[in-house]
């Protein structure tokens, strides 16, 4: 059980968690924000500002971060079939030798030009180890989209299924683009 103190309070976050899959299940099969707050007996403001915070705009310009990743040719194809057009995708070994490559100075720099690079779009999609994925999220400060592959640290090559990333992808893009 997953639980955290507030105060003199103690949560549960599997209880929140279950609920909030309810009402988000509940959502996307079609009944309305008042049906769901009568159903799970909850206010109809909550489940606005839950989908609110989990809102992702379409239309927006995306990039993509993803190691270590095993078939990265199979994942470039698909970020260029969507015009994908900032991305680095790297194996373990690829990620190891950009690393031990530069001196601390150089690797620095070339890590914030990169961040930089990256805060200029609007999503970002990461793929990465559950540590990596939430670094990112933090120093980017921007819309982020996780596929998770795995507990840090990750230290071989994972599979990322290209159906997958597609659907994550055409989630985002405009559809009228």
């Amino acid at each position: 059980m997953n639980l955290i103190h507030i105060g003199e309070k103690v949560i549960n976050l599997e209880k929140i968690y279950n609920k909030i899959d309810k009402i988000l299940e509940a959502r996307s099969s079609g009944l309305s924000q008042q049906e769901v707050a009568d159903k799970l007996n909850v206010d109809r403001t909550f489940i606005s500002r839950l989908e609110g915070i989990g809102e992702v705009h379409k239309g927006k310009d995306i990039a993509v971060a993803g190691f270590p990743i095993k078939n990265k040719d199979e994942v470039i194809s698909v970020l260029e079939k969507h015009g994908i057009d900032f991305y680095i995708i790297m194996t373990e070994q690829e990620r190891r030798e950009f690393a031990e490559s530069k001196n601390g100075a150089e690797l620095i720099n070339e890590l914030m030009a990169l961040l930089a690079k990256g805060r200029s779009y609007d999503v970002v999609i990461v793929i990465a180890s559950d540590m990596r994925s939430k670094m990112l999220a933090a120093l980017l400060d921007k819309e982020i989209i996780t596929i998770n592959i795995g507990h840090s640290p990750l230290t071989q090559d994972v599979y990322i299924d290209p159906a997958l990333l597609d659907s994550v992808i055409e989630s985002v893009k405009d559809k009228k683009a």
